[in-house]
């Protein structure tokens, strides 16, 4: 029996990317797939092109309360066994619908798929591979290895644990992930690579990485009860970025990296644990060492 693809894309004001992924989804080798594109009220070209591809995808356009919001929507008003969700700058692969519909019908215990992808630049070349790693529950708490757009899951999971947190404006993807993971759902890998993600300066992940890495903290405390030392680490490193610190001075640097990590740890869990007292003890002796080696300035 053949399994029904719902697909979704939420879309606002990408005109200049929604074509390419319009057709990285109709040009999939495979029938057996509704599309539905929710645009969140663009202004630009977007609905002209939407109206370019009538009837090969359902579309609307209305305002709406933002990603989240417009991927439930989407599931909402789709029927098809196995969702996925690209957004309006991504692309899926060739044969990527083959793909992930042979391994659900070979592995009916299988909740949700996910598989490689690739970062891309403005122009679709390769930037780099997404660090997608094997299925390891430990690890998905310190890092987000699975990739949206080349994850697929079975409609009956939205049945038993309801849809997208619609208060999440940047990791809703993530959230929903660990989510699932850690009420028992079954995750399984498929090592080949079926869609890309668009990196580029305007994208909210890039364009807002202070906020994402903040609303990450915010979720795994609210989740978990307190952040993990890897995503506290995460974001003094962005605030590191952002302030464009000169690093020559390399004991300065530690000793601000430490501080700042140790407030952060105090701010959000309130406590610091004794593995980042441990490692940040580590990092400082780390780079007392190259200042006298190297005789990097004090």
């Amino acid at each position: 029996m053949e399994l029904m693809f719902s697909v979704i894309t939420p879309s606002f004001n990408q005109g200049r990317f929604i074509e390419r992924t319009i057709q990285s989804v109709l040009s999939q080798n495979m029938e057996c797939f509704e599309y539905f594109v929710v645009d969140g009220g663009s202004t630009d070209e977007t609905v002209s092109i939407l109206k370019k591809y009538e009837p090969k995808l359902r579309w609307i356009s209305e305002k709406d309360k933002g990603q989240s919001h417009a991927v439930n929507k989407g599931i909402c008003a789709t029927s098809g066994e196995i969702i996925c969700w690209l957004n309006s700058d991504d692309i899926y692969y060739p044969q990527t619908f083959q793909k992930v519909h042979r391994f659900f019908q070979l592995h009916p215990e299988v909740d949700i798929l996910y598989g490689n992808a690739n970062n891309i630049d403005e122009n679709d070349s390769n930037i780099e591979a997404y660090p997608t790693k094997n299925w390891n529950l430990k690890w998905l708490k310190k890092t987000c290895f699975l990739c949206q757009p080349a994850v697929f899951f079975r409609r009956c999971i939205i049945e038993r644990f309801g849809f997208l947190d619609e208060d999440l404006k940047y990791c809703m993807d993530y959230e929903y992930w660990l989510r699932l993971a850690y009420a028992g759902v079954k995750f399984a890998y498929l090592p080949k690579t079926l869609s890309a993600s668009r990196v580029y300066s305007q994208t909210k992940t890039l364009g807002f990485r202070l906020d994402f890495h903040k609303e990450i903290n915010n979720m795994m405390l609210k989740r978990f009860g307190r952040v993990p030392d890897r995503w506290l680490y995460n974001y003094v490193l962005v605030l590191f970025e952002r302030k464009k610190m000169d690093r020559s001075n390399l004991l300065l640097v530690a000793l601000s990296m430490i501080s700042k990590s140790c407030f952060y740890a105090l701010r959000w869990n309130r406590k610091v644990s004794f593995t980042m007292l441990s490692s940040s003890c580590k990092l400082f002796c780390k780079m007392l060492k190259e200042v006298f080696e190297k005789g990097t300035a004090i």
